[in-house]
């Protein structure tokens, strides 16, 4: 009886009783695995399942292998955007729909726009703002292979002052109560209400508007907007609960009141100065810049009839201030996490921001470091993506001209690999 017990265990724990994952080489051409590193030629990755296993010198065959031909194409990691708003996209009706919309009716949008962002290059995104209950689903549909879309990192809705930036404003006062947002607070034991609330329906992180907004309908302003005991009870109450709150901040004395009570990014960051700027390299605080919103909104303001008098005003001053400010963040050497606010701009759009980044001052390889290595920090998931190494996902993108002499070519990605499925090629 033993023997048998024995012989039958021998073959459950044998590796033909497991099923193999399958084996995909790529041959790249010009391979830029770990952005800020020289690129290498003629170079073969192999990935075992979602995973990768190895990178190999030269055009490598493997037997029963699929094998992918990029050998006249650019390889790099998947790009990863730190700020999109997939649930939705700024247009004529986006009022109507504030009051009108379902969360399923969002949800779906969202579907559209995350396939929209996964074919433009990016793999994965951090959402930081828009209905719980919608992204919350987008994000595990995506997760459990229901929908096609990046890995999503989500906030749900931002924790605001009630009547700022991110609470609901510029109805009449019936339409503002029913709908005004469950994570508008005020005092700091409301605040950590919000934070607690958002914790337990399974954010990853929380967001807050720290100061006015451009696209709120309100004459309110850009500068600081919570307390600082409210700030502080914010950050707190999330660290206690293993999350890190990332604000919306454009005015100078929310960005440093931010940094001082302990946020870990800065999203915008349109007027920071000096203080900004030591402040930034004193606690390590990412620069989430989104340059890409900034020049959306000024061609939204000098175009578009739909715009309220109030928004329309705002982005006339905001806007044109935020190629200049990126440019003293990096001449101040402030950590840049690629974002772009997308959702204001059109999804799948979101490589124009390399463009402007390069505009401000940053190098090619500068510019694509912050949307791999820095901005997979930034998501804390460096340890899965953000690079082209072994153990790290396969999340692989190539384009067909070097983006190194022309960044541009980040905007016409034509092979997608995600988790080592290939969804463009």
């Amino acid at each position: 009886m033993k023997s048998v017990f024995a012989a039958i265990l021998a073959i459950a724990l044998s590796p033909l009783a497991f099923a193999q994952d399958d084996i995909t080489v790529i041959h790249a051409g010009w391979l830029l695995a770990v952005p800020g590193d020289a690129p290498a030629e003629d170079q073969s990755i192999v990935i075992i399942g979602e995973r990768i296993d190895r990178i190999e010198d030269g055009f490598v065959e493997i037997e029963d292998a699929t094998i992918i031909d990029l050998s006249d194409q650019y390889v790099l990691p998947g790009l990863i955007d730190s700020h999109v708003h997939l649930l939705s996209e700024l247009n004529p009706n986006r009022r109507l729909q504030n009051v009108t919309f379902s969360s399923a009716d969002w949800a779906i949008d969202g579907v559209r726009n995350a396939r929209s962002t996964l074919m433009a290059g990016f793999t994965t995104v951090q959402d930081v703002g828009g209905d719980l209950e919608a992204i919350i689903a987008l994000r595990d549909g995506q997760r459990d292979g229901d929908i096609v879309g990046p890995r999503m990192r989500v906030s749900g809705p931002s924790v605001t002052p009630t009547g700022g930036h991110g609470d609901i404003n510029g109805y009449n006062e019936d339409i503002m109560h029913a709908f005004s947002s469950q994570s508008a607070c005020n005092g700091p034991d409301d605040c950590r209400r919000a934070v607690r609330e958002l914790v337990r329906a399974r954010v990853d992180l929380i967001k807050i508007t720290a100061t006015g907004g451009v696209l709120s309908q309100t004459a309110a302003g850009t500068e600081q907007q919570f307390f600082d005991d409210e700030l502080a009870a914010i950050m707190e109450a999330a660290s206690m609960m293993g999350r890190y709150v990332t604000a919306h901040a454009h005015g100078v004395t929310g960005i440093n009141s931010a940094i001082e009570n302990g946020v870990h990014s800065i999203e915008h960051g349109t007027y920071l100065d000096g203080e900004s700027i030591r402040l930034f390299r004193r606690n390590n605080v990412y620069l989430v810049p989104t340059l890409l919103a900034g020049a959306t909104v000024v061609e939204l303001a000098e175009n578009a009839d739909w715009m309220s008098p109030e928004t329309r005003q705002k982005s006339l001053e905001v806007g044109p201030q935020m190629l200049e400010m990126a440019r003293r963040a990096h001449e101040g050497g402030v950590m840049i996490a690629f974002g772009t606010d997308t959702g204001v701009s059109r999804h799948g759009d979101n490589a124009r921001e390399f463009a402007l980044l390069v505009e401000a001052g940053l190098s090619p390889m500068e510019a694509i470091r912050s949307a791999t290595v820095t901005a997979s920090e930034h998501v804390m998931m460096d340890d899965d993506i953000g690079t082209i190494e072994a153990g790290k996902f396969a999340d692989i993108i190539a384009v067909a001209a070097n983006p190194l002499e022309d960044v541009t070519a980040l905007e016409d990605v034509g092979f997608v690999m995600q988790g080592g499925e290939v969804y463009s090629d």
